[in-house]
């Protein structure tokens, strides 16, 4: 969504941070402008377009850069090879009172997705509780917006994506046969903002090493492996092998749990939906295209299931708690799942969210080859 990496990188780009004095300060509504323009200049449909700068900016103002402004080199190469269907149709596959099947119809993620959780939540409003999948879709950005959304509804939300490749190596195996296949959950608190908590089942996000090797900027060590299956330190290499370590690392530092939830996404996501399995796509020599990815989205509502309204305020008492906990250096305290992406979206809203120069000059160069209007250089700050 996360997570969903793409096929190829930018070799040969200039390597500077991502933020710091040479970083350019955008206002998000301006990346969010220059976004949708690009994808509706490619032929994406208005939905398609709209929701998808909605995603990657969500995801660039709370400091998830891997699946912001930089998913769009990825959008555009598989533009080219047909991995998705620019303007695609949405439809009802199935449906009863706590259950749906929606159908992406091939294009890209994010629109049904959001439509995937809105059905969730309706559903949920009226009965308690609501689960919604859907298949035939592809990347769908940020887990946590999803289940944000329920959150905005006083439910408890959970989301689950696949992903179209192989990029995460099962413990013990000597090749990437999962996805990094995230996970997310929010729930609503009364005096503090929800807790979310949103997360890859491997070490690391793969955009985050796709990032690292368009900034030039070499891994550490435990997110990835080479083809011996040694630790990969080397960006580029990392990118274009694609053998990230579930999460754990190592045997012995319970990789198995990693492997395990990422296969329980992909039960809930793939085989739920009727979606396909990247694993079960290579183990048949096959790669189609579009790639058929599958959601999960489920929407809990806290006063159905209690029979009172005290959901939020317990679960205040649990993050103060956590909160309060003896920190190890009195300098960092203990935080709760969400803290760090607010506060980076508050300083991003007030700044701009700061992108390093290479990455803008994509920019410039997507927006140029689709005729549309660059507009990130304007509004620098």
């Amino acid at each position: 969504m996360n997570e969903n990496a793409p096929q190829k990188t930018a070799k040969g780009m200039a390597a500077p941070r991502a933020a710091g004095p040479t970083a350019i300060r955008v206002p998000h509504a301006a990346a969010r402008a220059q976004i949708v323009a690009i994808l509706r200049a490619w032929g994406v449909g208005a939905a398609h377009a709209d929701a998808a700068g909605e995603l990657l900016t969500y995801a660039d103002l709370r400091g998830v850069e891997s699946h912001g402004l930089a998913m769009m080199a990825n959008y555009e190469t598989h533009k080219g090879q047909g991995s998705f269907v620019p303007a695609p149709e949405v439809t009802l596959v199935r449906e009863t009172p706590a259950l749906a099947l929606l159908d992406g119809g091939a294009g890209m993620g994010h629109h049904p997705a959001i439509r995937g959780m809105e059905l969730a939540i309706e559903k949920c409003a009226k009965i308690g509780i609501a689960a919604v999948t859907v298949r035939n879709s592809w990347h769908f950005g940020a887990a946590g917006y999803y289940a944000e959304m329920a959150v905005k509804r006083g439910f408890i939300g959970m989301v689950t994506t696949s992903v179209w490749n192989n990029a995460v190596v099962p413990t013990y195996a000597a090749e990437a046969m999962l996805g990094t296949n995230p996970i997310a959950l929010a729930a609503p608190a009364r005096r503090n903002p929800p807790f979310v908590f949103d997360m890859a089942s491997s070490t690391v996000a793969a955009g985050k090493v796709q990032l690292a090797a368009i900034l030039g900027k070499p891994i550490p060590v435990g997110w990835s492996v080479n083809e011996r299956g040694e630790p990969e330190t080397d960006s580029q290499r990392a990118w274009d092998h694609r053998a990230l370590t579930p999460l754990g690392g190592t045997p012995e530092m319970s990789s198995h749990k990693g492997y395990g939830l990422g296969a329980m996404v992909e039960i809930l996501s793939g085989t739920l939906s009727g979606a396909r399995h990247a694993a079960v796509e290579k183990h048949h020599g096959r790669n189609r295209r579009p790639f058929n990815v599958g959601h999960f989205f489920l929407a809990i509502d806290p006063a159905a299931m209690r029979g009172d309204d005290g959901f939020a305020d317990q679960l205040d008492e649990l993050i103060d708690a956590l909160r309060a906990a003896k920190p190890v250096d009195p300098r960092q305290p203990v935080l709760v799942a969400g803290d760090p992406e607010r506060a980076k979206h508050a300083e991003r809203s007030r700044d701009g969210i700061p992108y390093a120069p290479a990455l803008v000059a994509r920019v410039r160069k997507m927006a140029e080859a689709a005729g549309c209007d660059y507009m990130l250089e304007d509004e620098v700050r």
